[in-house]
């Protein structure tokens, strides 16, 4: 029922707040208690009886037409913004799965492919090989593997970034009519135990890949690069989890205009700066990290730049965000 009577809620906010509408609101909710109730009783889930009663009572359009409420309001709405109907919003939700899909594998790829540089380059060390491959060829088969992991992560972020181009005319606001906004506001509530479960295994695998490291470490220096190989292929999951939910997260919050969409345009611009930064710092730290190893051979030690540039980025985007917001006070 919490999800009925927010939905109820929400579908009143912007009609004016009269003696009239609170009638009609409380026997609105009364019927469609009624049919819940009469739903579960019938053996429904909690999802399908929600979603029966948001289906056969959440179009309030007509009856609002009908009784001449709020025309003045709804025509200014309309006049402002596009309304959207059920196709756009199930073809834009569609979309941003695909890009966290793909932006998910690409960043995957490319950590695959650091690890199989690191993995080459040690087992071309550790003599593996030498009879075959001199230690050089070997790290240039290694650099060619990364690099052919490389260009298909990049086609994956072009191709995911012109996808979503389509759908740029919402950033500059748009409506949905009070029924679909009920129904993704339902969609939401069904997917947020996954995004919660992703969210928790995600953080769980960044905390616990450090151990391969030490792991490694225990049978000598040299098989500590060993460990960074699979730290790295567990970050790579993690990655992809927090990329792909949080995709589709974020549809359904720009669509229901919640959570980071609920800012205001300068906090907006605020994200778009952290962003910036965050797609220069990240691509140096990485090229940190290859030279690093390559060069100085530090594979064991220089794993740690990833972990402490990502407190200090963390640190860095709550500092500008308050920052910003002090000034806007």
């Amino acid at each position: 029922m919490d999800t009925i009577i927010g939905y109820l809620n929400n579908m009143f906010a912007s009609l004016p707040r009269t003696e009239q509408m609170h009638k009609l609101k409380q026997e609105l909710l009364g019927n469609m208690e009624e049919k819940y109730y009469e739903l579960k009783h019938d053996g429904k889930s909690e999802n399908e009886a929600v979603g029966i009663v948001i289906s056969e009572f959440g179009n309030i359009d007509e009856l609002v037409s009908e009784l001449g409420i709020g025309e003045i309001h709804q025509e200014e709405k309309v006049a402002m913004f596009p309304e959207l109907t059920e196709l756009e919003t199930d073809e834009f939700i569609a979309a941003k799965k695909r890009s966290g899909l793909l932006i998910g594998l690409g960043v995957g790829l490319i950590m695959v492919g650091a690890g199989l540089l690191i993995l080459i380059t040690s087992l071309a060390e550790n003599g593996f090989m030498r009879s075959v491959l001199s230690e050089d060829a070997m790290s240039v088969m290694g650099i060619i593997f990364f690099l052919i992991l490389l260009v298909p992560a990049i086609a994956m972020f072009i191709y995911s970034g012109l996808k979503l181009e389509r759908f740029k005319y919402m950033e500059s606001g748009f409506n949905l009519p009070y029924h679909l906004e009920a129904e993704i506001q339902h969609r939401q509530s069904g997917f947020a135990a996954t995004y919660t479960l992703s969210l928790i295994m995600g953080v769980c695998l960044i905390v616990l890949s450090p151990i391969a490291v030490f792991v490694a470490s225990a049978f000598g220096d040299d098989a500590s690069s060993y460990g960074v190989v699979v730290l790295l292929a567990v970050v790579a999951v993690s990655v992809f989890l927090f990329v792909y939910y949080g995709n589709i997260r974020g549809a359904y919050q720009m669509l229901l205009k919640t959570g980071d969409f609920s800012t205001a345009k300068k906090e907006g611009e605020e994200d778009r700066v952290i962003g910036a930064v965050a797609s220069i710092v990240w691509p140096l730290v990485t090229c940190g990290f290859l030279v690093s190893g390559l060069v100085f051979n530090m594979w064991h030690i220089n794993w740690i730049v990833f972990p402490v540039t990502g407190i200090l980025f963390g640190v860095f985007s709550s500092a500008y965000n308050l920052l910003k917001k002090k000034d806007a006070a």
